[in-house]
Parts: C-alpha cells; sequence; structure tokens
C-alpha cells in the first residue's frame, strides 16, 4: 500500500492535501480498510498496534466526504492505465458491468434476500475497465434492474475527464438490459452491449411495414412503430439535454422512462428506438464471431475481479453498518479502492518483470500477456498484525521533511508478524 501510495499519491486525494504527520497517514488508511472490509474500527486497530479506534473513526468520516474516494479511485486507474503493459490487456474504450453481494444486516436500506443464497444482502455495481480497475462504483438494491446503474455509471466516467479516452461500448448481463437503457446510452454516446439469456427466444424487432428475408422470417416480429420514435423525438433530446445539465441523474431518467411509465410518449418512443437498437446488436452478436468474442472478453474479465473483491471483503455488513447513505457510499468507495490498488501494484510488478525480461533479451511473448491479468491475489495477506514503513516514503506522502516524522518504524508488507 505504501509504495503503491507513493507512485500514486492517492491519500492526497483523500485528504485534499499532502498528510502533516505518519499518524494521519496511517489513521487514513487505517480507515480505508475499515470502510473497505468487513471490519470494524476496533478491528481494525487490533490489526494497526499503533492505532486506537477514535483515530480509525475519525478517518471513517473523514472518507465520507462526497468525491473523495472518487478522486482517488481515478488517480489509481489512470497510474495502471500509463504502464505499457495494460495496453496489451485494450484500449481503454470498453468496460463491462455487473454487480455483486455482500452479506448484510436484514435492517440494511438496500438489502435483500439474495435469491440464490437465501440470505440478505446489499448491492455493489461496478464498471471494469478492459484494462482493469473498477472506474465506477455506486451502492445499490439488491434484484433490482441494474440498466439505470450501467447507464449512469459510464455517463459519469465520460463526462467528468476531458482527456480520458471515452468508453464507447459497455457490456453487461441480462439483468444490465432494457430497452430504455439502450435508448439512452445510445443517445449519451455509448453502446449498451447485453449477454441475454434464452437467446434462442429473442426475436428481431422490425418496423411495421416491413417484410423480412424468408430466411429469417421465423425469427422475426414486426411491431415497431417508427411514427412514435420520430413524433416524440424532440422529448428523448430534451431528457439527454437534462442529463448532460446536471438537471437530472442518468439512472432516474431511465428510471422515469421503465414499464411503470407506460403512456407516456416519450416511455414509448425510447421503448420502440430500443426494440430497434437490441435488434442490430443481436446481428452483429449472431453474425460476428469477433465481436461476440470481444463481449465474453469484457464479461469474463469483469468476473475474474470478483474473486478478488470478496478476499478484501469476505464477511458480513454489520447491523451498524451503511445505514446512512454517505457511509455506504464510502463502504463501496473504499473497497473499490482497496480493488484498485492491489491490481495497479500486480500490474506495476508485471510491468517490472517483463522490463526485465526485455533488458535481458529474452523473448517475451505478448499473446500471453494479454491473458494474464492483475486480479491475483494468492500473494498477499489481507488479514493478520501490519506495520507500516513510512519513513521510507516520507518525503513522496507527509507535507514537509520526512527527517521529523520517520521515529517510529512502521511498514506494510502483508505478512503476520
Amino acid at each position: 500500500m505504501l509504495q503503491a501510495d507513493a507512485d500514486i499519491n492517492f491519500s492526497e486525494a483523500l485528504l485534499g492535501r499532502k498528510a502533516t504527520s505518519v499518524e494521519e497517514l496511517i489513521a487514513l488508511y487505517g480507515g480505508m480498510i475499515a470502510h473497505g472490509t468487513e471490519n470494524d474500527a476496533k478491528g481494525v486497530a487490533a490489526m494497526i498496534p499503533q492505532l486506537q479506534p477514535s483515530q480509525v473513526t475519525a478517518a471513517m468520516r473523514t472518507l465520507e466526504a462526497a468525491g473523495r474516494l472518487r478522486r482517488a479511485n481515478e488517480r489509481v486507474i489512470e497510474f495502471q492505465k500509463k504502464l505499457p503493459i495494460a495496453e496489451l490487456w485494450g484500449r481503454g474504450d470498453k468496460a463491462s458491468a455487473d454487480m455483486m453481494a455482500l452479506d448484510s444486516s436484514r435492517y440494511l436500506y438496500n438489502a435483500r434476500v439474495d435469491p440464490r443464497r437465501r440470505t440478505f444482502a446489499a448491492g455493489i455495481y461496478t464498471h471494469v475497465l478492459d484494462r482493469y480497475g473498477v472506474i465506477y462504483d455506486q451502492p445499490i438494491v439488491l434484484n433490482e434492474r441494474q440498466g439505470a446503474f450501467a447507464v449512469e455509471g459510464i455517463e459519469r466516467y465520460n463526462t467528468t475527464g476531458e482527456d480520458r479516452v471515452r468508453i464507447a461500448l459497455l457490456a453487461v448481463d441480462t439483468h444490465g438490459y432494457t430497452n430504455a437503457a439502450m435508448t439512452v446510452a445510445k443517445l449519451t454516446g455509448f453502446d449498451l452491449c447485453p449477454q441475454l439469456r434464452n437467446l434462442s427466444e429473442r426475436k428481431l424487432h422490425l418496423p411495421n411495414g416491413m417484410k423480412p428475408p424468408d430466411a429469417i422470417e421465423r425469427v422475426t416480429v414486426s411491431g415497431v412503430s417508427i411514427r412514435a420514435i420520430t413524433k416524440h423525438w424532440d422529448g428523448l433530446l430534451r431528457l439527454i439535454a437534462s442529463i448532460r445539465t446536471g438537471r437530472l441523474s442518468p439512472a432516474i431518467a431511465v428510471q422515469r422512462l421503465g414499464s411503470a411509465a407506460q403512456g407516456d410518449p416519450s416511455q414509448r418512443a425510447a421503448d420502440q428506438l430500443g426494440r430497434l437498437l437490441r435488434t442490430l446488436f443481436l446481428c452483429d452478436y449472431f453474425a460476428n464471431p469477433a465481436f461476440r468474442r470481444k463481449i465474453h472478453t469484457l464479461l469474463n474479465r469483469g468476473e475474474s475481479v470478483h474473486p478478488l473483491q470478496y478476499a478484501i471483503y469476505y464477511g458480513k455488513i454489520a447491523h451498524d453498518r451503511g445505514r446512512r447513505t454517505d457511509e455506504m457510499k464510502a463502504i463501496s468507495g473504499s473497497h473499490a479502492l482497496l480493488t484498485n490498488i492491489v491490481m495497479a501494484w500486480n500490474t506495476s510488478r508485471m510491468q517490472a518483470v517483463v522490463d526485465r525480461w526485455r533488458k535481458q533479451a529474452q523473448a517475451v511473448d505478448e499473446a500471453w500477456l494479454r491473458r494474464a491479468g492483475p486480479a491475483g491475489f494468492g500473494h498477499i495477506n489481507f488479514r493478520g498484525t501490519f506495520s507500516f514503513g513510512v519513513g521510507r516514503y516520507a518525503d513522496a506522502l507527509v507535507q514537509g521533511s520526512a527527517k521529523a516524522n520517520h521515529e517510529t518504524p512502521l511498514r506494510l508488507d502483508g505478512r503476520k508478524r
């Protein structure tokens, strides 16, 4: 963590400045661990003997300030994207999105019964870049349709950085898809590409009066009203303008166009256009093997991050945690930050090995590197007694001279004492 922080300075983004002392820096790390894992302030203080529970609690409240965890995550992502090996994994213009369920108390406001495990859980919805890295996270209510949150994450990511590569394609599963979500996604500048279940039952929707070729007539259905789309096109554009000007959240916009809004002209236009967009997607999905493999690769890449996420947060959200919206966002953001730190550190170590091999004139198979992701965690111990050797990194992490603050030799090496 210390080495990653020295390279990235995510602690500066969290505090809004450099830490003024070693104690403040370590307390900040403790707050991250308390929010991003199943531990509470008392448990983290037991893991880090230099801290008191009150220091960890104060740091946890600091992390609940709006925007801090988001800025820190963006710094980690930008650091990882600049490493040459990351270019082999993707161009940074594609992503996948999926939800992970964290076991929780039944009294949490966004907890619902997980249909698979029959236990109460809260949802954390994350967007994973094709170069790995969680680019957006948000707590959601379990078992809700996720299309609205899928669109919101990409729209927020695309509009917050002027010089970053925009996401042009987002792969999701069936839960991340609705006709309205496909419409809003397309009008905001990216393609929503769902891997749909029951593909054998999916029909291609055609405009009224269009006769399909005989070869595909059995899998087509007419009924899309072009008139409904053109007549209420201005209403859809006003909706997108409201999103772009910040007057309306993308998630709320998609939810307002859901089935509960039947009878609304804009809802009908969005639904009809979404049917056509889904038909175009299915044509590409069935007829273009390279495109189909791309979607599967993105989804598998996102799934490969889940074991790491569960290794970091393998327990249960306590009954007294996550009851406030700010605290639930801090849990989600800290968990994403710890996940990103592990993947960024793994990427930097992989890059160091590749550079050493090339310096020694060893052959490096790039095809192999493309399949070697940074989501492994078998070499990292997430539990135990930790100590931090800040003195080695104090010049980069602590405001002022490090010489005045390194009297206590501290390190975090991920090993138990």
